[in-house]
């Protein structure tokens, strides 16, 4: 579970609804002075929400991007259905479709943290018209790794059988990095438990169970011909590394190793990780990279 380092955002961005033909969906808006050199939709991982973006918003948008943070179906302050087949990727990958376009600034840069990953994978995949670039962050090519396989069943099975507060409290008494600790300051700790309390347990079930499942579908994306993007820290407990670098090899991508950091470079590390992004996403402009056909 990301813990985003601050909840205020800077003065480039706004909270709002972006409505689309698919619902509307709780963002963080940022935009640069002036024109943007181009736009880019953040997709949060799981467990998490917009808020593991606050912290990349004003270095983004100061590199000329305007930058749109997103709630997922579901997740903290977008509304979804206590129904699972709502949360199947397909779904969440049509969601994710739906906001690119009503963006309304053409092919987007798209970028996914963990789950994001797998879900912006799965809209690419789907309609790589919406965009100009993707990026997968502390994402890998499959499914999680085997312990972090056997925490996610036990979730799973937990949400199955007790209310949203029960499984709160037996995470924090199991464990970190799920569990609060004596380092994170009281408002960020109040938010983590409002956050976990406004996500629809079912979009947490059917999530977990994609993560514990996915296939490999890297052959299919480096069919793609857009720019290509792996960030990750320097170790992760969700994804190995070296998987991480051999995804990036297969898909002909730029990969980015962010120093320091581990499974949330967007928030461990965030003036490194939006450099190394900004500086990806200005390349793709400069090559005259076109969007997906």
């Amino acid at each position: 579970m990301s813990r985003p380092p601050t909840l205020t955002l800077p003065s480039c961005a706004r909270a709002r609804r972006l409505v689309t033909e698919r619902g509307e969906f709780a963002v963080h808006d940022a935009r640069p002075d002036g024109t943007p050199a181009g736009t880019a939709l953040l997709v949060p991982g799981f467990t998490g929400s917009k808020e593991d973006f606050i912290a990349l918003l004003a270095p983004l948008a100061a590199a000329g991007f305007r930058v749109v943070a997103v709630d997922g179906r579901g997740q903290h302050e977008s509304p979804g259905p206590h129904d699972e087949t709502a949360y199947a990727q397909g779904e969440l990958a049509q969601d994710i479709i739906a906001q690119a376009r009503a963006l309304g600034d053409g092919p987007v840069h798209l970028l996914g943290h963990s789950l994001g990953g797998l879900l912006t994978r799965a809209a690419v995949l789907r309609d790589p018209t919406a965009f100009r670039s993707v990026t997968v962050v502390s994402s890998g090519p499959a499914a999680i790794a085997a312990p972090q396989q056997a925490r996610v069943r036990m979730l799973i099975d937990a949400l199955g059988t007790l209310d949203m507060q029960a499984v709160w409290l037996a995470m924090r008494e199991l464990d970190p990095p799920e569990a609060e600790d004596a380092s994170t300051p009281p408002e960020i700790g109040a938010f983590l438990h409002q956050r976990w309390m406004n996500t629809v347990p079912q979009q947490l079930i059917a999530t977990g169970r994609q993560m514990v499942s996915e296939p490999d579908r890297v052959a299919e994306l480096a069919a793609v011909p857009l720019p290509k993007h792996v960030v990750s820290g320097v170790v992760d407990y969700a994804w190995p590394v070296p998987e991480m670098d051999a995804m990036a090899g297969r898909l002909g991508a730029r990969r980015t190793v962010v120093e320091g950091a581990e499974h949330s470079p967007n928030v461990e590390r965030p003036a490194e990780t939006a450099a190394a992004v900004a500086e990806f996403w200005h390349g793709t402009h400069r090559a005259g990279s076109e969007p997906g056909r």
